[in-house]
């Protein structure tokens, strides 16, 4: 579980990144989970955006996703979910206590 002070420091080390993953029509699908995981092991903090024609609430597709990917919702913001989970082979942040 991050600490808002994590949080807020992750936020800024994502401010500017862009989202490499797009949620839409099809919704979350174990498919998406696992490019995500992916994912999240070689960069540890990534964006997903959430497209208009998503069925389902951001905050459950934020929640879904990062529940099957054993990782971390920093922030949603508007309909861009910002994801953290911490690598083990290629760690590069360093949260602050």
């Amino acid at each position: 579980m991050l600490t808002g002070k994590q949080k807020r420091f992750l936020r800024s080390e994502a401010h500017h990144l862009k989202p490499i993953f797009q949620v839409g029509k099809a919704g979350v699908n174990p498919n998406l989970i696992k490019q995500v995981n992916d994912a999240l092991e070689a960069r540890e903090l990534i964006k997903v955006s959430i497209l208009q024609n998503c069925a389902e609430d951001k905050d459950d597709a934020a929640h879904e996703i990062a529940s099957g990917a054993k990782a971390d919702v920093v922030q949603v913001i508007g309909n861009t979910i910002i994801l953290y989970k911490e690598s083990e082979e290629n760690k590069k942040i360093e949260l602050p206590d």
